[in-house]
């Protein structure tokens, strides 16, 4: 890859085992599709209290020119079962990605703006609005720029959409000039 891979790790620490599985099948996507300019892997164990069985969280945020494809495997007790799935689900996404490109002009697609309208800061979710007044669903980890503590209402977002268990979701929320909704009151 272009870019180192970017492990981190929220509520656990990863063994080195783990990490040089990470690694090995980060490296592996390459073989899918060659343009990948970034990967960030992120492994979340729940607290104790809020899940029996402690299962592992596993999301995959992958750069490639023009887009992010985000990838998240929830809750396998097994955290090696929980990293082969996200990778799988990277692979076929990746795979898909490149099946699309081929033989098309390359365009570089907008991300869409919306507004966040709710904000539910110790669940750790909001919702945003889209211009035609869709509301989707964001979580925490989706923000990437901006720290979900400080976020308000009002703000304007870009995202990137996928459809979840329970409707449409965003696998990416980007908050709009970062540097000034720091210095919002």
């Amino acid at each position: 890859m272009k870019i180192p891979v970017q492990i981190s790790a929220r509520n656990m620490s990863i063994s080195q085992a783990a990490k040089n599985l990470i690694e090995l099948k980060a490296r592996k996507l390459e073989q899918f599709y060659d343009g990948i300019i970034g990967c960030r892997i992120m492994v979340e164990a729940p607290h104790r209290h809020h899940h029996k069985g402690h299962p592992y969280h596993v999301r995959i945020d992958l750069t490639v020119p023009g887009a992010e494809i985000a990838i998240r495997r929830d809750e396998h007790e097994d955290l090696y079962v929980a990293i082969r799935e996200a990778f799988d689900d990277a692979r076929r996404k990746l795979q898909d990605y490149a099946r699309m490109q081929q033989g098309k002009v390359k365009h570089h697609e907008i991300p869409p703006e919306a507004r966040i309208i709710r904000l539910f800061p110790e669940e750790g979710y909001g919702f945003i609005e889209t211009p035609d007044g869709r509301e989707i669903y964001f979580h925490r980890n989706s923000v990437i720029n901006f720290p979900f503590e400080k976020l308000k209402v009002g703000m304007q977002v870009k995202f990137a959409e996928e459809q979840g268990i329970k409707g449409p979701q965003a696998s990416t929320v980007r908050v709009l000039h970062p540097h000034k909704a720091r210095h919002m009151s």
